[in-house]
């Protein structure tokens, strides 16, 4: 014989399938329905605002939630804005966009140019240029490096660089690009150094420019430097001012 369920049982299971349906009858309608650009909320970053998204990335409104591709809007604003990170998330509740931003961090001044029109902004540690719009100024420190001529492919050299900088005693407040890629940089005491083409050597070249920064404080010479030419490293040439 079969027992029947308790009616309180009966209407506990009944009342929970109902909820079920009804909730993903909900998501369903939340999914379909269009997202705008009153939806969208940003955090992480008051820099930036609803429209610099739009702006920023492909992204039309009014628009189905479920068709936002958030993989291809992460790596759009990323680029566009010179973030060092951004994550889109679809939300039902509330309903919208969720965009977390984390913005790149200066540490010099740059100059690039682009379509022959030279733009200023800024270079974080990972040789990343960033325009100046998407930096606020207000709250940025004065910096005693310049980079001209960045370019995308100098970024790792760049990085280099700045690590040098962290783990060596020399002070370089400037670096240079040629068009076709020559470096220069210029030392606080050493003046110009010649570094040329080989980014390859670059990690080489610091550790000279350290060593020879150490002889010139040890020995104190008194000597005024023209440039020093590193773009052989295992042959440095030294040129001075003379008299």
């Amino acid at each position: 014989m079969i027992c029947e369920k308790p009616k309180k049982q009966q209407k506990k299971e009944a009342f929970f399938l109902i909820s079920f349906l009804f909730l993903l009858s909900l998501i369903s309608i939340k999914t379909l329905k269009k997202v705008d650009i009153k939806d969208i909320r940003i955090s992480g970053s008051e820099l930036f605002s609803q429209d610099d998204v739009v702006d920023n990335s492909s992204l039309t409104f009014p628009t189905r939630l479920i068709s936002v591709k958030t993989n291809l809007l992460e790596k759009e604003l990323k680029q566009n804005l010179s973030l060092k990170n951004v994550s889109v998330k679809r939300e039902l509740f509330p309903f919208g966009l969720k965009v977390h931003i984390n913005t790149r961090i200066p540490i010099a001044y740059g100059e690039k140019i682009l379509n022959n029109e030279k733009i200023l902004g800024f270079i974080d540690k990972d040789g990343i240029f960033i325009n100046k719009q998407n930096v606020d100024e207000k709250k940025l420190n004065k910096f005693t490096i310049q980079v001209f001529g960045w370019n995308e492919r100098f970024k790792k050299i760049l990085s280099e660089i700045f690590i040098g900088l962290e783990n060596y005693e020399f002070e370089i407040v400037k670096i240079t690009f040629s068009p076709d890629g020559f470096l220069t940089v210029e030392e606080k005491d050493l003046s110009t150094i010649l570094l040329g083409y080989k980014p390859n050597l670059i990690n080489y070249q610091l550790l000279i420019i350290n060593n020879i920064k150490s002889e010139f404080k040890k020995n104190s010479f008194s000597i005024k430097i023209d440039n020093i030419d590193l773009t052989n490293p295992n042959k440095p040439k030294i040129k001075v001012f003379k008299p």
